[in-house]
């Protein structure tokens, strides 16, 4: 109850700032609209079903980037970290590449694919692929070696040692990884449906500036917000608590 207490009135400050700013009109209203009118542009994108067809293609595309950018990230990181000779040359190859912005990927990935759904799809993969395998390697390395010990003492091997030994002690590790890169997928995918007109929210979000509406602008920001929002706190923190339950690593109250 406190803590929905907190969320109530953080919220309600909020959107009486906003609707004070709104109603002062120290910016017109076509740049700073109101929240009723960001209220009906949302109702309105809903009602003609355009919203949700953005959305149903947004998450199609990033679901099947993030999925590939996870299985190539979980091979390159723990081959990384299982190889001083990889880990010497690509892993500082890797560091160096995340810092790298994801919409620098955009002009290669034109030459390569052409204006296209390839194209988006290799933005949003080199998005999260870097982030993902980081923290496979970052994973690996931190995960106590008597665990593989033990696992290798109680007859597993190969890929029977990793999936049912290594992978799982190495989770809590990766977890942190994982939604560092859906972050990074789902912001190259909106930045790469803004400069590639196809359907999507990026692509509404540009029909909202072309036509010089705000409300639209805005309320398609709060989607992609609240999207981004939903997948953080149903999946990652679910994942979270159930690591932190299954480990014994719930902080103590």
């Amino acid at each position: 109850m406190k803590r929905a207490a907190h969320y109530i009135i953080f919220y309600a400050a909020l959107f009486g700032l906003w609707t004070l700013l709104a109603e002062l009109k120290i910016w017109p209203p076509y740049l700073f609209p109101t929240p009723w009118g960001v209220g009906q542009a949302l109702y309105a994108g809903f009602q003609d079903h355009s919203y949700m067809i953005a959305i149903r293609v947004s998450m199609q595309r990033v679901v099947i980037g993030y999925g590939i950018s996870v299985i190539l990230g979980m091979i390159l990181g723990l081959g990384v970290a299982s190889n001083k000779f990889l880990e010497e040359t690509m892993g500082g190859l890797l560091v160096s590449l995340q810092s790298l912005p994801s919409i620098c990927w955009w002009p290669l990935a034109l030459l390569w694919f052409g204006l296209n759904q390839n194209a988006i799809l290799f933005v949003v993969i080199m998005g999260s692929l870097l982030s993902v395998t980081l923290a496979m390697e970052d994973g690996r390395k931190q995960m106590p070696k008597i665990f593989g010990q033990a696992g290798r003492n109680l007859g597993a091997k190969g890929f029977k040692l990793f999936w049912y030994v290594l992978l799982p002690a190495s989770l809590p590790f990766i977890v942190s990884g994982l939604k560092q890169g859906w972050a990074f997928a789902w912001r190259s995918l909106i930045t790469a449906e803004m400069l590639y007109l196809s359907l999507g929210l990026g692509q509404v979000l540009m029909m909202g500036r072309d036509l010089n509406d705000m409300s639209a602008v805005i309320a398609v920001m709060i989607l992609i917000i609240a999207i981004g929002y939903v997948v953080d706190g149903i999946v990652f923190k679910g994942m979270e608590r159930h690591l932190q339950n299954k480990w014994g690593l719930t902080p103590a109250t």
